[in-house]
């Protein structure tokens, strides 16, 4: 793998055409899902009926903190529920099941998670805890939480139609989402420098943790996602659009019908690339079994049940600086 740029390669296209809300199209969209995460287990988004301006707002929003001073920044450091800023250099993915990481990503971010009232029994248990959020910019909080809480509407419409395609009953899987796990990271990725070498990645190849990932990308290019045959294909920006993929959480509910796939991030672009990815999540308690649509006397169960905390909490212990100083 070098550093020369990737060719252009569309990934399948899944068009929404305009939401959710008529159920008439939910199985052809389902039928198209599918068919993209039984292959690559990467597609796009189009027409979802999130609004462009929220997604705007977002854009803006972020670019906003990460303008901010330094010690500003700083001062918001990534708190014990995995909430606040994170610095450039501290994140190593120790986890990755791809590629031997040696160095931590090259980026910045700030971390939402799902919102947990102080009366809520949760509420200090593990990563069920206060956001925090930067008070020079008033608006921020209002954008972020406005974004948070279309695509988390957007993720609990999907369930049905992921249970669709999985051949299920549309209901299957609310009860594993009574309290959906989310995060919303908004990543700055600085310029790569030109004398960076294989090595240097503002993020380094590996899977995501849990079950589906929806990412907001900009126009400046780097993600790119590994085909099946092992060759990498450029996620080329799409206006509008989503990039959206399988977590390892899902290929392993879905018993592998589903690939949880690798993927990488270097800014090559010359200028600040800035992503949103919102991690959706089942609810920590859940316990994740391979769902019975996807074993068979030919095809038994490859994974052992989880409880999707227990394994989240291991990953974030093991990839990330702050946690594994206080342990």
């Amino acid at each position: 793998m070098t550093n020369a740029p990737l060719p252009p390669v569309q990934l399948p296209i899944v068009d929404f055409g305009g939401g959710l809300s008529d159920p008439g199209r939910h199985g052809a969209i389902a039928k198209a899902i599918d068919d993209a995460f039984r292959g690559v287990g990467f597609c796009y988004f189009v027409n979802t009926g999130v609004p462009q301006a929220l997604m705007d707002r977002l854009f803006a929003a972020s670019k906003r903190f990460h303008a901010l001073p330094q010690e500003r920044k700083a001062a918001l450091a990534i708190n014990e529920f995995h909430r606040g800023y994170m610095a450039p250099n501290t994140s190593l993915i120790e986890t990755s099941s791809v590629a031997k990481v040696t160095r931590p990503n090259y980026s910045e971010s700030f971390m939402h998670m799902h919102e947990v009232p102080e009366n809520d029994p949760r509420f200090g248990s593990p990563l069920n805890g206060p956001n925090q959020w930067p008070s020079e910019l008033p608006d921020f909080r209002v954008d972020v939480e406005a974004y948070v809480g279309a695509l988390n509407a957007f993720g609990v419409a999907l369930l049905r139609v992921i249970a669709i395609a999985l051949d299920l009953p549309p209901d299957a899987l609310e009860p594993y989402f009574k309290h959906p796990t989310t995060f919303l990271r908004l990543l700055h990725y600085p310029p790569q420098p030109p004398t960076a070498d294989n090595e240097t990645f503002g993020s380094a190849p590996h899977t995501d943790y849990g079950f589906l990932t929806i990412l907001m990308q900009d126009m400046s290019g780097g993600l790119a996602v590994r085909n099946t045959d092992g060759t990498w294909l450029q996620a080329t920006p799409i206006p509008g659009s989503y990039v959206v993929n399988v977590g390892d959480m899902l290929a392993r509910w879905t018993n592998g019908r589903w690939q949880s796939t690798p993927h990488l991030v270097r800014n090559v672009s010359g200028g600040d690339r800035y992503s949103c990815p919102f991690f959706f999540d089942p609810d920590m308690d859940a316990v994740i079994g391979a769902l019975p649509s996807c074993v068979g006397p030919n095809n038994p169960p490859r994974f052992p049940p989880v409880r999707y905390g227990d394994y989240l909490m291991e990953r974030l212990n093991r990839n990330y600086d702050y946690r594994k100083k206080a342990s």
